[in-house]
């Protein structure tokens, strides 16, 4: 008996759409896979069926710090009131401390907190180098899990694991892309092969018996859970949570494939602001539709110079961009929470177009 049902496919998208190339042949042929959405029917959580965690190797090329945007910097702080609300007096453990800044961030306000991560490039002496496990004889009151669990292939067993390696005990903290803003909004860039799920809020108070505070974050494209990580189980799914992913999730796509292919003889080039995530699978499926996007702006400078995954567009500075394109050009903006921030730094010279609203 087939227990899943298929919702969404998009074949050959890099791997790590955050890794950056140093040219634009490597970038051409980084390493690719499918994407083949489907929802188990008995647990009712949605993740990647053609998914091989094998080809998932982080290295030093991987760049998916956000912290450089003063947008995301006060996202970052909302989280902290939350985990201050949570957790306060705990000690922590951060599972997945990336670059470090968020743990930092913590120990400023006074948490006792270690954080752990293989990948992680600091010097941070409460970061340590490793996986999570009881091995290690860590234990901590609560456990921040920050855009991690979405990279997991079975992420009820991962939370499984968490808790025996924290003695069976702790709360945790978990912040996740919500795939509910995601079908609501159309946005079919925010679906990548290296998140193998996608979460919805009602996922998890199936795979925890309790859960102290849960809602959205950063304009609704997050969703956060503060559980009690004893009470991790496994989800079976109830006849009242309904679920449809919607038909027209790709309309959008010819339509801003033939906007960039007008722009071509409008104005001299195309650009998109955000050469992360969906800035990546935005110019591969424009290349796809037949259309090109010459520009790619971004403001973190471990990723200016470099080439983005699949397509092998070069990322540029925004001063670089602004010397070529002319005032009232469109820009295509990636993500609407940088709006305000990316019109300050054009000085609102530019057309800013959010592809983010539009299937609203």
């Amino acid at each position: 008996m087939n227990h899943y049902t298929e919702i969404y496919r998009a074949e050959q998208l890099p791997v790590f759409q955050n890794r950056m190339f140093a040219t634009s042949e490597e970038a051409i042929n980084c390493a690719k896979g499918d994407v083949v959405l489907v929802r188990d029917l008995q647990t009712g959580l949605i993740f990647n069926q053609a998914f091989r965690p094998e080809l998932m190797k982080y290295d030093a090329e991987y760049q998916n710090e956000q912290a450089v945007s003063a947008m995301f910097q006060a996202h970052l702080r909302n989280v902290a009131e939350m985990v201050q609300k949570h957790f306060h007096g705990d000690t922590l453990i951060e599972v997945g401390a990336g670059k470090g800044y968020f743990l930092e961030h913590l120990q400023a306000l006074g948490f006792e907190i270690t954080g752990l991560d293989p990948a992680y490039e600091g010097t941070n002496p409460s970061i340590i180098k490793k996986y999570f496990t009881p091995e290690l004889g860590l234990h901590a009151d609560g456990i921040i899990l920050r855009h991690v669990l979405e990279h997991i292939q079975d992420p009820v067993s991962f939370l499984a694991d968490l808790r025996e390696a924290n003695g069976g005990v702790g709360k945790i903290y978990i912040e996740v892309p919500c795939f509910d803003w995601i079908c609501e909004h159309r946005s079919w860039f925010d679906i990548f092969y290296e998140h193998v799920n996608y979460f919805r809020l009602s996922d998890f108070d199936r795979i925890f018996g309790r859960v102290y505070e849960s809602g959205h974050t950063f304009a609704g494209q997050y969703l956060y859970v503060v559980a009690d990580l004893a009470t991790v189980q496994r989800p079976h799914v109830d006849d009242s949570d309904h679920f449809e992913f919607p038909k027209d999730v790709l309309n959008t796509v010819e339509q801003y494939a033939r906007q960039l292919t007008a722009l071509r003889t409008t104005q001299n080039g195309s650009a998109i602001w955000g050469g992360a995530s969906k800035g990546v699978i935005f110019a591969l499926f424009m290349r796809r539709a037949g259309a090109e996007v010459e520009f790619v702006i971004d403001i973190n400078p471990a990723k200016q110079g470099k080439y983005l995954a699949s397509t092998g567009l070069r990322v540029s500075a925004p001063d670089d961009v602004f010397r070529k394109l002319e005032p009232g050009s469109d820009i295509f903006v990636m993500n609407s929470n940088y709006l305000r921030e990316i019109k300050e730094l054009t000085q609102n010279k530019y057309h800013l177009l959010t592809v983010d609203h539009e299937g609203k």
